[in-house]
């Protein structure tokens, strides 16, 4: 399923994966398996901020899981889950981000939206984006 694919290979996930409109993905470097580990590096007005995390599960096509943390922002790290159901369009993306602060739930819940969209656009109209 390209939507699953869309978050684990490098050369399609630095075009939208944690990219603010107006950054740069600068570094992409994906280890898509349970134990792996990404480093996805955004460029923002000439700062970078660093996006890791680990995979626990990854279940083609249907569902990936890893654990996440912005360290220029928090020490937090929260747990992300990304399902993928086919549609008659292609598929429906839902995705639940559990642990994220109160301070950041607003930020964070608008974020996903977006990047959600972004990753919509970027496959044609097939994701239909559910949950936030």
């Amino acid at each position: 399923m390209r939507a699953l694919d869309a978050w684990v290979d490098p050369l399609v996930a630095r075009r939208w994966l944690f990219a603010t409109p107006d950054g740069e993905n600068v570094r992409c470097d994906i280890d898509a398996r349970p134990g792996g580990a990404f480093t996805i590096t955004d460029r923002r007005g000439g700062e970078d901020v660093e996006h890791v995390g680990s995979y626990v599960e990854l279940a083609r096509p249907h569902r990936l899981v890893f654990r996440f943390g912005v360290p220029k922002y928090s020490s937090e790290v929260t747990t992300v889950a990304v399902t993928f159901a086919p549609s008659t369009s292609g598929c429906e993306t839902s995705l639940e981000h559990h642990g994220v602060p109160a301070e950041w739930r607003r930020q964070t819940e608008d974020g996903w939206r977006g990047l959600l969209a972004r990753l919509d656009e970027l496959l044609g109209g097939e994701t239909q984006p559910r949950t936030v």
